[in-house]
C-alpha cells in the first residue's frame, strides 16, 4: 500500500473579524499551511497529493482551482505525484478542451507527475453551472473521450451530442506518454463497476460507510476491471480511498489538538451539506442504505470516537493507526488518501501527523512488502 495526502482546504467558521477581511485571512492561512504541509510530505515519502475541485462548500472545501495549486506545487516539490481529485467533467463546468490544456500543463511543469481524476460533481454545483443531472454521466464520459482525443492528435476536433469543437491544435500535450493515468470518483457500487469497466482507477472513501461496504465495492470494481473496455489510452486498475487521518505521540494530546471537536465538526458539516444539497434526489431508503449515519450526524447526535472505533477514520498513536491502515490494505486498497487538514487541528499537529506517517508508517509498510500490485498500462 502507498500513502497519499488528500486536501479540500478546510476553512471552518467562525472567522474572527468582519467580512471580507476575516474570510480572506482565514483562507490565506489555510492555503499557506497546506503548501507547507505538502512540501514536508514530499520529503518524507508520500506517493501522491490529491486536491479536490469543489465550489460553494462553505467551511469544508475552499479548493475551487486545483490546477492552479498543483501548478504551484510542481515548482516547490520534487517527488510527490500531483493528483486532480477530481476534474469536474460535465461540459457546463469546464469545456473539455480547457481540461485537456490544464491537466497537460501541470503534467509538463511537473515532468510527468500528474494523476488525472475525473468526476461528475453533485446537485449544488451542477445547478449553479447549468449542468443537467440526468445527462451528467454521459456528458462526463463524452468529455473524457474528447480530452484524450485532444491529447493524442496533433490537430483534433470533436462533434457529439454534448460538445462541438472545430479542428485545432490543442497545446500543450502531456509529458507522460500517452497521457496521465485516469481515475473516476465513485460513491456507489454501480459507479465502481462503471469505473472498472472503463479501465479507470477507483477513487472512493470510508468516511460515511464501514469498511465492510468498502470491501464489497472493491470486489465489484475488481470484477469489472478484470476485463475492461478502456475509454482512454491508459488502463488503470488501482483502488484509492480517502479518510480522516490524525496521528499523535500520545493519546492524551487529543484534547490539546482539538481532535474530536474537529472530527465532530467535519462529520456534522458533511452530513448537513449532503442532506440539503448533494442527495435531495435520493429516497430515504437510498440515504439509509448508502449512508446510514447521515441524519444523526446532521443533527449532531453522535460521538465522533465511534467512527474511529469502526475504522471509518484513522486516529491514534502510530501503532494504533498502523493496525487500522492494515485493515484497509487487507480489503484491497492500493493507495490510502490521508485527509490530514480538517476542522480546528493546529498546523503544528498536522505537520506532526505527516512526520509520523513518514517516519513510522511508510517505512513499516515498505518493510512488510506492501506494493501496489495492480497495473497501469497503455493501449
Amino acid at each position: 500500500m502507498k500513502l497519499d495526502l488528500f486536501y479540500e482546504i478546510d476553512v471552518p467558521r467562525p472567522w474572527p473579524g468582519e467580512f471580507p477581511e476575516n474570510q480572506r485571512h482565514a483562507e490565506q492561512e489555510s492555503y499557506d499551511e497546506a503548501l507547507e504541509q505538502i512540501q514536508l510530505a514530499d520529503k518524507v515519502g508520500f506517493n501522491t497529493i490529491w486536491l479536490v475541485e469543489h465550489h460553494f462548500r462553505e467551511g469544508r472545501s475552499h479548493c475551487s482551482a486545483p490546477d492552479v495549486v498543483l501548478g504551484a506545487l510542481s515548482q516547490i516539490t520534487e517527488n510527490i505525484r500531483l493528483g486532480f481529485g477530481v476534474c469536474l467533467m460535465p461540459h457546463g463546468f469546464t469545456p473539455p478542451v480547457r481540461v485537456a490544456e490544464k491537466v497537460a500543463t501541470v503534467d509538463v511543469l511537473s515532468k510527468g507527475r500528474v494523476e488525472w481524476g475525473t468526476g461528475r460533481s453533485t446537485p449544488m454545483e451542477q445547478t449553479a453551472f447549468g449542468v443537467d443531472r440526468d445527462s451528467s454521466r454521459a456528458q462526463a464520459e463524452d468529455a473524457i473521450k474528447a480530452v484524450v482525443n485532444f491529447w493524442e492528435n496533433e490537430y483534433a476536433e470533436w462533434h457529439s451530442e454534448y460538445y462541438d469543437f472545430p479542428k485545432r491544435m490543442v497545446c500543450p500535450k502531456p509529458y507522460q506518454d500517452p497521457h496521465p493515468a485516469p481515475w473516476m470518483a465513485a460513491t456507489s457500487d454501480g459507479s465502481a463497476e462503471i469505473a472498472g469497466n472503463q479501465g479507470m482507477g477507483l477513487l472512493s472513501f470510508t468516511i460515511m460507510q464501514p469498511l465492510s461496504r468498502m470491501a464489497k465495492q472493491i470486489q465489484q470494481y475488481r470484477a469489472a476491471a478484470a476485463n475492461p473496455d478502456p475509454i482512454t489510452r491508459v488502463a488503470n486498475n488501482r483502488v484509492a480511498a480517502y479518510t480522516l487521518v490524525h496521528l499523535m505521540d500520545d493519546e492524551k494530546e487529543a484534547e490539546e489538538h482539538r481532535v474530536w471537536e474537529s472530527v465532530w465538526w467535519w462529520y456534522q458539516n458533511l452530513a448537513e451539506f449532503m442532506l440539503e444539497w448533494e442527495f435531495p434526489h435520493f429516497t430515504q431508503e437510498q440515504k439509509d442504505a448508502y449512508f446510514p449515519f447521515l441524519k444523526k450526524n446532521a443533527d449532531g447526535d453522535f460521538d465522533p470516537r465511534d467512527f474511529n472505533k469502526q475504522d471509518m477514520i484513522i486516529v491514534g498513536t502510530p501503532d494504533q493507526c498502523l493496525e487500522k491502515i492494515q485493515k484497509y490494505a487487507d480489503i484491497g486498497v492500493d493507495q490510502l488518501l490521508c485527509y490530514v487538514q480538517f476542522g480546528f487541528l493546529p498546523h503544528k499537529s498536522v505537520m506532526r501527523t505527516i512526520e509520523l506517517l513518514g517516519s513510522e508508517i511508510i517505512p513499516e509498510l515498505e518493510r512488510r512488502g506492501h506494493q501496489v500490485n495492480t497495473t497501469v498500462t497503455a493501449k
